[in-house]
C-alpha cells in the first residue's frame, strides 16, 4: 500500500513537467517579430491551440504557406475572436514571433484584417 502512494507524487511531477513543456514558447524567437501579409488558406479553431494557415508571397513572387499558432479558443473568444472571424481567401496582416528554426511559422501577436479589424492572438 505504501509503495503505491509513493508513486503518486512522482506521477504528478511527470505530468506537470510534460504539460509545461507542451506550453513552452522555446520554439519561438522572442527577440524578433515579422510582419506578414497574405491570404488565409485555413483558420483552425481547435484545442489546445488555434492556427491560421497563411499563404504569403515573398519578394521573388514565390508563395509560401506559414503555420501561425495562436492561443486556445477560450482565450481567443475573450479577445473577440469567433470560429467565423477568418475565412479562406481573407487577406490579412499578421505580426508574429517567428520559429527559431527558420521554418515558415510563428506565434501570432496581432492580426489586422483587410477591413481594419484588429485582434490579438497570443497570451500575454
Amino acid at each position: 500500500m505504501r509503495l503505491r502512494f509513493g508513486f503518486l507524487p512522482m506521477i504528478a511531477v511527470l505530468i506537470s513537467t510534460a504539460a509545461s513543456a507542451h506550453h513552452s514558447p522555446a520554439m519561438f524567437d522572442s527577440q524578433k517579430t515579422l510582419t506578414l501579409k497574405g491570404t488565409v488558406r485555413q483558420f483552425q479553431w481547435s484545442n489546445p491551440h488555434c492556427y491560421i494557415q497563411l499563404v504569403v508571397t515573398n519578394d521573388s513572387g514565390v508563395a509560401q504557406e506559414w503555420s501561425l499558432e495562436m492561443g486556445a479558443p477560450v482565450y481567443l473568444y475573450n479577445l473577440g475572436w469567433r470560429p467565423s472571424t477568418l475565412k479562406p481567401d481573407d487577406v490579412l496582416t499578421a505580426t508574429v514571433v517567428p520559429l527559431r528554426s527558420g521554418a515558415p511559422g510563428g506565434l501570432v501577436m496581432t492580426i489586422e484584417t483587410a477591413d481594419g479589424r484588429k485582434f490579438g492572438g497570443a497570451p500575454p
